[in-house]
């Protein structure tokens, strides 16, 4: 099967409206799809689907499914943001929306001093948060977006975990820090473990290649070898923003692992 279920539109970031995808999605030859509107109840920010907002994007994916049953199947997704003491991606907080699949991502980490840096938004605020609230320490920085990311997974009742080491995204060009470091690789190792014991499915995303950031997907290879040790699932999903994304690089990654064809498959 041929199935994308991390995709974005106008009701959040992303630049094509949802039929616009699905129409994609059909001309490309997916089996199915599914939308993952930012989200950060009870929190919001411009990027993301507003309070107010949240059941008109659902019930305006679930009039797509009905009206294109015949020819793709469609599901209705959260792709929810894990603040530290702010947002969650947990079931409970999103129950009373009846979402097929939640997918947990980390695109801030609060530093010490209690202030949001932007793991991927802008290289510059990347870079002005390392200097301004990890006194320049890109390694500290690091290690508080992977504890981030642990304890989303541990503690959070979600279904997919969204490009668990985003923090790559700007890496390749700006050398914030080693990816080959020991440091960094028990680091890897922790967060492989946390994932293993969460039972939760890890996305292979390509969202990076086509932004023009890195030529590789989420996670790196040496993440996915330390996730397939443990047993960890994974799920291909290209994190669309646009109606042209929506299968980038599948033909570099689509038979690279043993992908679940659902967010929900148990």
């Amino acid at each position: 099967m041929k199935t994308n279920y991390h995709m974005h539109t106008t009701w959040c970031d992303g630049k094509n409206t949802p039929e616009e995808m699905v129409q994609a999605a059909i001309e490309k030859g997916f089996d199915a799809i599914g939308f993952s509107s930012h989200a950060l109840l009870p929190l919001s920010d411009p990027w993301t689907l507003q309070p107010d907002t949240v059941d008109a994007y659902v019930a305006d994916i679930r009039a797509l499914a009905e009206k294109h049953k015949d020819r793709i199947s469609i599901l209705c997704g959260i792709e929810a943001d894990f603040i530290t003491g702010k947002s969650r991606p947990d079931r409970s907080v999103y129950v009373h929306l009846g979402l097929d699949y939640l997918i947990g991502s980390i695109h801030e980490v609060v530093a010490p001093t209690g202030v949001r840096v932007p793991v991927d938004h802008k290289p510059e605020l990347l870079a002005d948060g390392i200097a301004q609230q990890f006194g320049g320490d890109a390694q500290a920085f690091v290690r508080a977006y992977f504890a981030a990311e642990r304890d989303m997974a541990e503690t959070c009742d979600f279904d997919v975990i969204g490009h668990p080491d985003l923090v790559r995204k700007f890496n390749g060009k700006l050398r914030h820090f080693d990816e080959s470091a020991d440091w960094y690789l028990e680091e890897l190792r922790l967060t492989a473990d946390a994932f293993a014991a969460s039972g939760k499915i890890v996305e292979v995303n390509t969202g990076g290649i086509s932004r023009g950031w890195i030529d590789d997907a989420y996670p790196s290879p040496v993440f996915r070898a330390l996730l397939r040790e443990r047993g960890v699932r994974f799920i291909l999903s290209s994190d669309a923003h646009s109606a042209a994304a929506i299968d980038c690089a599948f033909d570099r990654f689509g038979t690279a692992e043993d992908y679940v064809a659902s967010p929900v498959t148990v």
